[in-house]
């Protein structure tokens, strides 16, 4: 289990980042200038996923990396005060894209997934959706500035002069008739258009998006952003950003500082 370190050092607290994807668990350990302690270690998600095997998958990989005294967890779907109020993939029966289970759908709603981390691992801790925390390792704190993230499926947080607004998910609104953004560009699209029409239909999530939210700046993250192509980006313009995947780790630091009151009220 990690615990606080006596001799922790002027860069203290040490922060235990726990990105929570639909097929990976990625953590590590950083300090206060989000300066890794530890390589990432990333263990495939495990189905079924009730409440209970999460924290302990969190406790394992803590239990193998430097101490820390304080945790950010980053989960997908609605979270609310570190309460789940809706997660599409951990309820599935065998992840992503297979069959809701009604005992796991019971189990997380409401799930207050912070009180679990925080009993079990003996620290104070954050929990946020994945893309906030993702944003919180890019944003400049000012202006409006979106966070996507393209993985499993589609994350979203918007900041507004830094300051975090309540999350929406977009992830599960109609891009067109039956079909939601999760699915048109999520990684099962990708995988089966390839990387060229795949990014054509991110474009056009984009291009979607912008008379909604107007940003100064977008950022496109997630394990596919490094996936779009080179002539795509370059129609995206300037005021969009592909940040690295890392984002979701170095942002457990950063979203400690976040102005409280939308996300989390730790």
């Amino acid at each position: 289990m990690t615990r606080p370190d006596a001799a922790a050092h002027d860069v203290a607290p040490y922060t235990l980042a726990v990105d929570c994807g639909g097929s990976g668990i990625k953590a590590s350990v950083l300090d206060a200038h989000g300066t890794l302690h530890a390589p990432a270690v990333r263990v495939p998600t495990p189905y079924p996923l009730p409440p209970a095997v999460l924290v302990e998958t969190i406790a394992q990989i803590a239990a193998d990396l430097p101490a820390a005294q304080r945790v950010t967890v980053g989960v997908p779907g609605m979270i609310r005060h570190g309460v789940v109020v809706a997660t599409p993939h951990y309820v599935t029966r065998a992840g992503p894209r297979t069959a809701v289970d009604p005992v796991l759908e019971a189990a997380w709603t409401g799930c207050d997934v912070r009180a679990l981390v925080e009993q079990r691992l003996a620290l104070p801790t954050l929990v946020l959706n994945d893309a906030e925390v993702h944003g919180a390792g890019v944003v400049s704190g000012t202006g409006l500035e979106l966070m996507l993230t393209l993985g499993t499926g589609l994350g979203a947080a918007l900041f507004d002069g830094g300051r975090l607004a309540p999350h929406l998910e977009l992830s599960h609104a109609p891009v067109r008739w039956g079909v939601t953004y999760d699915a048109y560009v999520g990684q099962t699209e990708r995988r089966r258009l390839g990387n060229g029409l795949w990014s054509r239909r991110v474009q056009r999530v984009v291009e979607g998006l912008w008379p909604v939210f107007r940003w100064d700046r977008l950022y496109l993250g997630g394990g596919n952003s490094r996936n779009i192509s080179p002539t795509v980006l370059e129609r995206l313009g300037e005021h969009v950003v592909v940040v690295p995947n890392q984002a979701g780790i170095v942002g457990g630091v950063r979203a400690w500082d976040l102005p409280r009151g939308a996300g989390d009220a730790h």
